[in-house]
């Protein structure tokens, strides 16, 4: 068998390497290498879907950086500030660049990054099960990992290999499919399950709006609800394993993070609905410093008092700079003038590039699905500012994939 290495396998190890450090939850980690492949990979110039993307998330650092001056913030924290919150601008740059180095197999490449992370996961499945002795839902993605917002993207663009027009034998498409299908599901994030139903929904077309498609989506919210209630009044409890508890974190999806008022004394509420939690205290202390913090926010290196200490991954923190909600990382930053610049991020995907080309008109809808998914994605996970996501550099890859494809 002869093996052939390509003129650009720089390149795509590069992209492999920025996408995989993702998966290993060490943010300077990640943010070293991006910067470093950002260096190697920089590029002459950049298409203005790009920039019309870049200019937001620019905007509301700036004004975070402005605000920090009426405040006396540890430089530690502030600088810890500008990494998190142009994380998205250099995934997005990255993603574009690499792009650019590898235009001529650029769905082979994120197809054959998301089957090496799928195996490798796999891989660490069998270890926490066999070495670990992992038997339940929390057990088994403390060991092997969260959600992969990757891998849904890669398992839509399989199950619409047609569309996408890629060229694989039947064996190669079920094997990769079949991996990372079994990847992804066995993150059993409820995120990524709600991700994967809107993306699919959005290649099928059904997130166009017309006749069929408010039939399919109403079929589907029929559905949803009725499953929902019975779920809930099968009152699944708390302390259960396996899919027992799954179903009651489904059970309390819905509330978890938009309930307004928690008892902090109850210990099974307040871990319930945390990231409600989270929401109100951000809210009241901002709002709580007057007009110009809720309108312009508290800039770099503002945290929120929790009020009291929480276990948050290996750490016990009072003090938190960083969220589980895009948006209210945004407020607390950037404030109200944040947000009104932040909603720009999301219609940017739901903005249609018209061709005739096919797979432009395919990514096109895997950007409408992206950003509906982003509404839910900023709510519970911060969206393109999680610390581990990933997902920025794809989409900056599919934007420049997208002006090759139109030019």
């Amino acid at each position: 068998m002869k093996i052939t290495i390509p003129n650009n396998w720089f390149y795509q190890l590069l992209f492999a390497l920025c996408i995989g450090v993702t998966y290993l939850d060490n943010f300077e980690l990640t943010f070293g290498v991006w910067s470093l492949s950002f260096l190697f990979s920089i590029s002459r110039s950049y298409s203005v879907s790009l920039l019309k993307l870049l200019i937001p998330y620019i905007l509301i650092l700036v004004i975070a950086f402005v605000v920090t001056w009426n405040y006396n913030y540890e430089n530690y924290f502030i600088f810890r500030d500008i990494t998190y919150l142009s994380k998205p601008i250099l995934g997005f740059l990255l993603g574009y660049q690499l792009c650019k180095k590898n235009l001529k197999n650029a769905f082979d490449l994120i197809i054959n990054t998301g089957f090496f992370i799928a195996i490798c996961h796999v891989i660490i499945i069998i270890f926490a099960i066999v070495v670990y002795k992992a038997r339940t839902v929390a057990d088994l993605r403390f060991h092997s990992g969260y959600f992969s917002d990757y891998e849904i993207y890669t398992f839509v663009i399989l199950l619409f290999h047609k569309q996408f027009e890629l060229n694989y034998s039947k064996k190669k498409l079920w094997i990769f499919t079949i991996v990372i299908g079994f990847s992804a599901f066995m993150y059993l994030a409820r995120t990524n399950f709600i991700q994967f139903l809107i993306l699919f929904l959005a290649i099928k077309g059904f997130l166009v709006f017309n006749k069929k498609s408010v039939l399919i989506l109403g079929s589907i919210i029929l559905l949803s609800a009725i499953s929902y209630t019975y779920i809930y009044y099968s009152n699944p409890r708390r302390s259960a394993e396996g899919l027992e508890g799954f179903l009651y974190k489904i059970k309390v999806a819905p509330m978890e993070a938009f309930k307004t008022k928690i008892n902090r004394e109850d210990w099974k509420e307040f871990n319930d609905n945390y990231r409600s939690y989270e929401n109100i205290m951000t809210i009241r202390q901002v709002t709580g410093e007057g007009t110009e913090a809720i309108i312009f926010g508290k800039g770099l290196g503002s945290k929120v008092d929790l009020k009291q200490e929480v276990y948050l991954g290996d750490m016990k923190l009072r003090f938190i700079s960083i969220l589980h909600n895009g948006f209210m990382i945004v407020f607390l930053k950037s404030g109200l003038l944040g947000l009104l610049i932040y909603s720009f991020t999301i219609i940017y995907f739901f903005r249609k590039v018209e061709s005739d080309v096919n797979i432009v008109n395919q990514i096109n809808l895997l950007f409408l699905g992206t950003g509906v998914f982003l509404f839910v994605s900023n709510w519970v996970f911060l969206g393109f500012y999680n610390l581990t996501e990933s997902k920025s550099i794809l989409i900056g890859f599919l934007i420049a994939n997208r002006q090759k494809l139109l030019n």
